[in-house]
């Protein structure tokens, strides 16, 4: 596991942007995991500007979202579908059929769950997964719970979860109270992982994570077990780090 504790979001950005450019450089048609939020946003940002500065070719390249809300339509716009839309698909050169998000409709979810997980192995893997944190430490929607699941699957929102995501809401009322998610395992089975963190409520899960111990009650822990693991993110958000394990990781 990699740290870099950045001075500013542009260097998150940039940090972010070149990660994702190495893995576009090293594998023409690579398979890129998605991540919403507005933890993101500035990295895909920094997508777009180099995209149109002409130094990014994203034609060839494929995409996976980590998750979607249930039930919600691809076109509203508090749908994980529309941000990818808006934030860096409408913007770059990617052919949309190449992209691919949970079916926030499904008939069947469990179904729609396990055609995610076949198209994942028929585009070969994940080359490098983004994720945000939670500030109970959940990935994707991975609440903490006793036991997780592996696969993609249908979960039930902690009401932790949707009070933090009601500010993209008219109210909490609004939002959804389950979502489709890539399980633990589908996560660790990506071939590079890029965590993102920014501020002081995403502290504790931070530490949590970086103290190297599994637990359950915080998911991201589990990225212990992965051999490819970069967290970027700002001072805050290490913030409740001690000074040994800091200097673990320098």
């Amino acid at each position: 596991m990699r740290l870099i504790v950045c001075d500013s979001q542009k260097d998150i950005a940039n940090f972010g942007a070149n990660m994702i450019a190495e893995v576009m450089a090293s594998k023409k048609d690579a398979v890129l995991g998605l991540a919403t939020g507005s933890t993101p946003i500035p990295m895909y940002a920094e997508l777009v500007r180099r995209y149109e500065a002409g130094e990014l070719d994203f034609s060839t390249v494929r995409s996976v979202n980590l998750d979607e809300y249930y039930p919600l339509a691809p076109d509203n716009d508090q749908s994980y579908r529309y941000f990818m839309n808006h934030q860096l698909f409408d913007h770059i050169n990617i052919d949309k059929n190449n992209t691919n998000v949970p079916d926030g409709l499904a008939q069947d979810p469990s179904a729609a769950c396990a055609a995610y997980e076949q198209l994942i192995r028929e585009l070969g893997g994940i080359d490098i997964q983004v994720l945000g944190i939670g500030g109970n430490g959940h990935i994707g929607f991975n609440e903490p719970a006793e036991t997780l699941d592996p696969l993609t699957h249908l979960t039930d929102l902690t009401e932790d979860t949707i009070r933090a995501n009601a500010r993209f809401f008219a109210s909490e009322a609004d939002v959804p109270r389950h979502a489709l998610t890539m399980g633990i395992g589908t996560i660790l089975s990506a071939r590079r992982i890029l965590l993102i963190a920014t501020g002081a409520a995403k502290a504790k899960a931070i530490a949590t994570v970086l103290s190297g111990k599994l637990t359950t009650s915080c998911p991201a822990s589990l990225l212990n077990l992965h051999e490819d693991v970069t967290i970027l993110c700002d001072c805050d958000a290490v913030s409740l780090c001690d000074e040994k394990t800091l200097a673990a990781f320098a």
